[in-house]
């Protein structure tokens, strides 16, 4: 049987809200669910903060980065806040099949489940 499929759809620039969508999607792995993460909204300008060593969030965002959960991050968002240029250095996909941005009915027609955060 497939383990269960859950996305995790993150819209907030906040870094103390981000670590719960690092800290679930990484349960998420270690549980033997299929996990995934998307990158939106104001969220795709913590990418840039995460990557830097010195970050308090780096740890957990290399290790999701090591398990493959980034799904991608909002085409749309990271070019309206300046984000594209250290999205793409991290080598996180840029999504946006819906006018740029990601469609959470994609993920819903390939069996994901979709949680906002």
């Amino acid at each position: 049987m497939e383990p269960k499929k859950i996305v995790l759809f993150a819209f907030r620039g906040d870094p103390l809200c981000f670590v719960h969508v690092l800290l679930n999607g990484i349960d998420l792995h270690g549980r033997g669910k299929k996990g995934a993460i998307v990158i939106e909204g104001e969220a795709v300008t913590l990418v840039a903060q995460m990557s830097q060593p010195d970050h308090f969030l780096f740890a957990l965002y290399q290790r999701a980065k090591e398990l493959g959960l980034f799904a991608g991050a909002c085409k749309a968002c990271a070019t309206k806040l300046g984000a594209v240029e250290a999205i793409e250095k991290e080598g996180i996909p840029l999504i946006g099949e819906m006018s740029g941005h990601p469609a959470m009915g994609g993920f819903m027609a390939d069996g994901y489940e979709v949680i906002t955060f």
